[in-house]
């Protein structure tokens, strides 16, 4: 479990290397400054800022498949967890969907500061968006887990894998999904390592819905 500041940037410097942990520095300065104007995450979480919102991103990608190339996240907000994906695995296609037009503004601001070129954001709810299919798709605090899977099925292709961050009622969610999700979807909760009630329901497709 991450429980302090520093063993949260420790955790992040292992998952993305100097180069990684340099852009999510970068980032985490340009956020405290742009928190003074513009509401981008709870004043009272910035003090954990890294724990409670880079390392509770950065850990998704332990649980990322191994030959990834593109991944879509659902209500980027502020960045997480898409931006902070993106700056730690700058190779990969990082498509970040948010429809609230000060957020695009700041992480097209973002983007072009730490240099991800291979970042694209749209600016719309994803019902909206192209029905591209991903490899990997995050959504953090954003819909029900139903929702969700409804969401996003049409950018979901037959190795797609979601990550959902979720909170102490994952399980009550799993529980509430109707047979023909749990039909189309193996689903396994990890535990978080930033929060101690946090789960991250990890769904793949099912070998009969192939």
């Amino acid at each position: 479990m991450i429980t302090s500041e520093e063993a949260a940037r420790a955790f992040v410097l292992s998952i993305g290397g100097e180069d990684g942990f340099k852009r999510i520095e970068a980032f985490v300065e340009a956020l405290v400054a742009a928190n003074e104007t513009q509401n981008l995450v709870s004043r009272h979480s910035l003090d954990q800022v890294w724990r409670r919102h880079v390392a509770d991103s950065a850990q998704l990608l332990q649980y990322a498949p191994d030959h990834m190339e593109t991944w879509l996240d659902v209500g980027t907000g502020a960045g997480f967890p898409g931006l902070i994906v993106a700056a730690l695995r700058p190779d990969m296609k990082v498509t970040l969907v948010e429809p609230r037009r000060l957020r695009v503004e700041w992480l097209e601001r973002m983007c072009a500061s730490l240099s991800l070129t291979r970042c694209k954001i749209l600016g719309m709810r994803l019902e909206a968006a192209p029905a591209t299919q991903q490899d990997v798709i995050t959504a953090r605090a954003v819909a029900s887990l139903s929702r969700l899977l409804e969401m996003t099925q049409r950018n979901c292709g037959r190795t797609t894998t979601l990550m959902l961050p979720k909170g102490a009622k994952a399980e009550e969610e799993l529980s509430a999904l109707p047979k023909k999700a749990r039909r189309r979807w193996v689903f396994h909760v990890k535990h978080s390592l930033t929060c101690e009630e946090g789960r991250i329901i990890i769904a793949r497709p099912s070998e009969g819905s192939r």
